[in-house]
């Protein structure tokens, strides 16, 4: 039986919470494995994304041609809030069913994209504020699938970045990193 999408962005969402929870205001200026990100632009961004795609399980338009900054009042309990309305939106009946969006792709799809950055960038995140992060297991597969298949598309509009070596015996997520280009050795500088 496939897991529901809505029940991996639940997991996902349960995963990042506490890495947003930890993100310190004196580190929103810190560079993140994401090099055009900063901590801050790198959440402005996740939470815009999260919020988007609200918009796509209803089958509405989102917006990402720019981006709000959401760094005011209790940004990291908003997240909580939204990140549950994510979750709830692609729980609806037929949310993950037929195509979406206005590249009009397959709705799961969509919501694995959702996935991806909830995962991929609680973890640039976590890295980049000194933080642990574990992803949910049972999203790297149906992840490490997206990647593969939407790779060529993401590396031309530079969404992913080259893909990076991994060692032997390197587990899957650390493999699913680095199909996106990222090192999965990066550090935050010691004054960050």
């Amino acid at each position: 039986m496939t897991t529901g999408i809505s029940e991996l962005l639940a997991a996902a969402s349960r995963e990042a919470a506490p890495v947003v929870r930890g993100l310190r205001d004196d580190q929103l200026g810190a560079p993140t494995p994401c090099a055009e990100y900063t901590v801050g632009d790198l959440f402005n961004h996740l939470l815009h994304v999260v919020i988007g795609f609200q918009a796509v399980a209803a089958r509405k338009e989102a917006d990402f041609t720019t981006t709000p900054d959401y760094l005011e009042g209790d940004w990291r309990g908003r997240f909580g809030d939204e990140t549950a309305r994510l979750v709830e939106a692609w729980a609806a009946p037929g949310a993950d069913e037929g195509a979406a969006g206005s590249m009009n792709l397959p709705a799961r799809t969509l919501g694995s994209m959702v996935l991806l950055d909830l995962t991929v960038h609680a973890w640039d995140l976590a890295r980049a504020t000194g933080q642990s992060f574990t992803p949910d297991p049972a999203s790297i597969g149906a992840l490490a699938a997206l990647v593969d298949e939407m790779a060529p598309t993401a590396r031309q509009m530079k969404v992913f970045g080259d893909p990076l070596p991994v060692p032997d015996g390197a587990s899957a997520f650390d493999a699913l990193l680095a199909a996106t280009g990222r090192d999965t050795g990066w550090r935050a500088p010691a004054s960050a």
